[in-house]
């Protein structure tokens, strides 16, 4: 399991690192639409969503955030738009109305949690590309401190009623790991933040990439699925490596405005 954790870092995260920074932004749209529909797939799998709502879904998964990059001034109005042909799709493919709210929700909440918390990457990355290197940096920090920080010294539970393994001290890894991942890329990248920025931004990616986490731990429990699936090896499914950048993207980018750092 460690190996291939190790493994696949290895290959990725240089991969990704230069796909990110010396490419043209649309290409990481390319990259976010991609990734939001195959985690998408994941979610609707877990719920066992089929038929013309998977892909329904799946278009209009793939549509929003194509709409995001290239004209953000439709975006609410693409997403009502979706909501709108959904519930439309659900009155004329069963005639039986029990069970409608809850096939049409789950369809809905895909998108907004999937593709719709994905595009303040969008946003992240036309403000500069090392904004997204720091991103993911930390969020991988702060996942890699919880996990092993957890396996090595920790004791008392987190959340046992979610996520039975992971722990407080692992929770503290998730903090540290963040302003770790923060600081590295600060000094390679981005100097101009100073160290208390720094550390606020290194603490909200820790923080809000374990509640990232525990979120998609409830969804997976209440779905009685362990991984949302085993496309990556030793590491689960798509949805299973964003489910903290899920949280962490929408934060991150609210924390810099916050602090001025971008526009």
């Amino acid at each position: 399991m460690h190996i291939k954790r190790l493994l696949i870092a290895l290959i990725i995260v240089p991969v990704f690192y230069s796909y990110v920074m010396y490419l043209p932004p649309k290409y990481f749209l390319f990259l976010m639409t991609f990734f939001a529909v195959i985690g998408l797939a994941e979610f609707y799998a877990m719920y066992r969503i089929k038929g013309l709502f998977l892909y329904s879904g799946l278009f209009w998964g793939a549509a929003l955030p194509i709409v995001f990059f290239t004209a953000p001034e439709l975006f609410l109005q693409a997403l009502l738009c979706a909501v709108l042909a959904i519930m439309a799709l659900r009155l004329f493919l069963k005639r039986d109305p029990s069970g409608s709210l809850s096939a049409v929700s789950a369809v809905v909440f895909g998108l907004i949690y999937i593709p719709g918390l994905m595009t303040f990457q969008l946003s992240l990355v036309k403000a500069g590309p090392a904004w997204i290197v720091l991103l993911y940096a930390s969020v991988w920090a702060a996942d890699s401190m919880a996990f092993y920080v957890g396996k090595g010294i920790g004791k008392r539970k987190l959340y046992p009623q979610i996520s039975p393994n992971k722990t407080i001290a692992g929770a503290v890894g998730s903090l540290l790991g963040g302003i770790v991942g923060a600081a590295l890329i600060k000094a390679a990248l981005l100097s101009r933040i100073s160290l208390q920025q720094t550390v606020i931004i290194g603490l909200a990616i820790g923080l809000s990439t374990m509640v990232g986490d525990l979120v998609e731990s409830m969804f997976k429990r209440d779905a009685g699925v362990k991984d949302s699936s085993h496309l990556v090896p030793g590491h689960g499914g798509i949805l299973d490596k964003l489910d903290g950048v899920l949280f962490a993207g929408p934060v991150f980018y609210w924390v810099c405005m916050a602090l001025g750092l971008i526009h």
